[in-house]
C-alpha cells in the first residue's frame, strides 16, 4: 500500500507556525518581488481570491477583507518541509519525497486499520511541525493522489482517506474530474475533454488498446494505476531539468548597467547552486532584459542573447562571468529594465561531460572542489550564504520588493522567536 502525504496549504501553514493567531483568518503568500499570490488559505479562497492573482490588483479588496499578505521565504519554507519529512521517515518502510509539500509513503500491508494509521500520521506530523496534512492511502500512487484531495477537501475523513475496495476506487475516481489526475497534462485533458470524458472514471473505463494509441505509454500508465495496478517503480524520481530559468521583476525601473550586473550574478548564483544540486552541467546560456510592458508611457526595449560554453560548467564564478558578457551585448542606456534574468539549456551529467579540447582538466577539478567547499560553508546553518562573490554587491535586495518577509524563525539565530514573560 502506499500513502501521500500532502501538506495543507504548505506555505500558509510555515507562517502559521510561527503566528498562531493567523489560524482562521485569510492568509495569502506572494510570489518572488510581491507580484502575485501563490499560496492561499482556505479563508483566503473563500473570499474570492485565486491563485495567480496579481497582488496590485487584489491588495485594496484583501486589506478591506483583513486578508494578511506574507512574501514568500522560500528558505524558511525548505527548513519546514525537511523538518516533515524527517517525521515521515520514522513512520514509513520507504519514503520518496514528490515535492515540497508532497511524499510517498510505503506501507506495511499487515497493518490492520490504515485509516487510523493515517490519522495517527497526520496528528504526529502536526504535534511535531505544527503543519496539518492529509493522507491518501491506496494500492497505486495515482489513487493516492486521488484519496489524498478527498482528504484534504472533506473534514469527515479526518486527515485520511483510504482506497482499498473496487467500490471505494469506482465511486472516488467518479466524482474526480479528468483534469485533477496526477499524470494528465493540459494537452491531454482538452483531448480528453474533447471525447466527452471529463471524470476519471470514464477514463478508466477505456479499452486499454485506445489509450495506449491515443496517449502514449504514459497515458497508458496512468490509466492502469486507476484501475488499481500499480505500475509506477518503486525507485521512481522526478528526472532531472533539462533547463533551468532564474529571473526577476524589479521593484523599480532599473536605468544602471551595474545594478543589472549584481543582478545577473544572483541569476548566476541560484543557477550555479542548482546545477550542483542535480549534479549537472550547461552548456548553453541565454540571457534577457525587458522594460516594462504596462508601462504604455516609457520607451520599451526587450533583448536577449545566447552563448555556447567552451565547456559544461557549474561553478558560479563561470556562469557569472559568461552572463555579464551577455549583459553587456544588450543592454542599452535609457531604457528602464523591469525584469531581467538567465536560462542555460543543454544540461549533462559528470558522465557526459565533455571538456573542450584544450581544457585544462586539472582546472575544472580545482573549480568542481572549490564549488563543493562553497556549497558546504554556505549550507550550515550558522553560515547561510556567507561565501559569495564581490561582484554581487547587495544582489537583487536593494532592486526586489519583500515588503511582507517573515523571519527565518529556524535557521537564522538572530530571527529566531523571542518570549516576553511578564513577571
Amino acid at each position: 500500500m502506499f500513502a501521500l502525504v500532502d501538506c495543507n496549504n504548505f506555505f500558509v501553514s510555515c507562517e502559521r507556525v510561527f503566528r498562531p493567531s493567523l489560524i482562521g483568518r485569510p492568509v495569502i503568500v506572494l510570489s518572488n518581488n510581491d507580484g502575485c499570490a501563490v499560496a492561499l488559505s482556505n479563508e483566503a479562497k473563500a473570499l474570492g481570491f485565486r491563485r495567480g492573482d496579481p497582488y496590485f490588483k487584489i491588495k485594496t479588496e484583501a486589506e478591506r477583507h483583513g486578508v494578511v499578505a506574507f512574501s514568500g521565504n522560500h528558505r524558511l519554507y525548505g527548513d519546514m518541509s525537511a523538518r516533515v519529512m524527517t517525521v515521515l521517515r520514522q513512520e514509513a518502510i520507504d519514503l520518496e519525497v514528490y515535492s515540497i509539500d508532497e511524499a510517498f509513503m510505503h506501507l506495511d500491508p499487515a497493518i490492520e486499520d490504515f485509516a487510523d494509521y493515517g490519522r495517527r500520521i497526520a496528528r504526529r506530523v502536526r504535534r511535531d511541525t505544527g503543519i496539518p496534512v492529509s493522507l491518501g492511502i491506496a494500492d497505486t500512487k495515482t489513487l493516492a493522489k486521488v484519496g489524498a484531495r478527498f482528504a484534504k477537501k472533506y473534514p469527515g475523513y479526518q486527515s485520511s482517506c483510504v482506497i482499498d475496495t473496487d467500490e471505494k476506487r469506482v465511486k472516488a475516481l467518479s466524482l474526480t474530474d479528468i483534469g485533477d489526475v496526477w499524470g494528465i497534462g493540459r494537452r491531454n485533458k482538452r483531448r480528453l475533454i474533447e471525447q466527452g470524458i471529463v471524470t476519471a472514471l470514464q477514463f478508466a473505463r477505456l479499452e486499454r488498446e485506445s489509450v495506449r494509441q491515443t496517449f502514449t505509454i504514459t497515458g497508458e500508465r496512468t490509466w492502469r494505476e486507476l484501475n488499481g495496478e500499480a505500475c509506477i517503480p518503486s525507485d521512481w524520481t522526478a528526472p532531472d531539468k533539462r533547463t533551468i530559468t532564474s529571473s526577476r521583476s524589479f521593484a523599480h525601473d532599473i536605468y544602471e548597467i551595474e545594478e543589472l550586473r549584481q543582478a545577473m550574478c544572483a541569476f548566476a548564483t541560484i543557477l550555479g547552486r542548482k546545477l550542483r544540486e542535480q549534479n549537472s552541467y550547461a552548456l548553453e546560456m541565454t540571457a534577457y532584459i525587458a522594460t516594462n510592458r504596462f508601462n504604455e508611457r516609457a520607451p520599451q526595449y526587450t533583448n536577449s542573447a545566447s552563448i555556447t560554453l567552451p565547456e559544461p560548467v557549474s561553478d558560479t564564478p563561470a556562469i557569472a562571468h559568461a552572463a555579464i558578457a551577455l549583459l553587456n551585448r544588450i543592454w542599452r542606456r535609457g531604457y528602464g529594465i523591469k525584469k531581467a534574468g538567465i536560462t542555460i539549456t543543454r544540461l549533462t551529467t559528470a558522465e557526459g561531460r565533455q571538456p573542450s579540447l584544450f581544457a585544462d582538466v586539472n582546472d575544472l577539478a580545482k573549480r568542481d572542489r572549490l564549488m563543493a567547499a562553497l556549497d558546504s560553508i554556505n549550507s550550515s546553518p550558522g553560515s547561510p550564504d556567507r561565501v559569495r562573490l564581490a561582484a554581487l554587491g547587495n544582489g537583487l535586495k536593494d532592486i526586489t520588493r519583500r515588503e511582507h518577509a517573515s523571519r527565518l524563525f529556524t535557521t537564522r539565530l538572530d530571527d529566531i522567536i523571542t518570549i516576553n514573560c511578564k513577571p
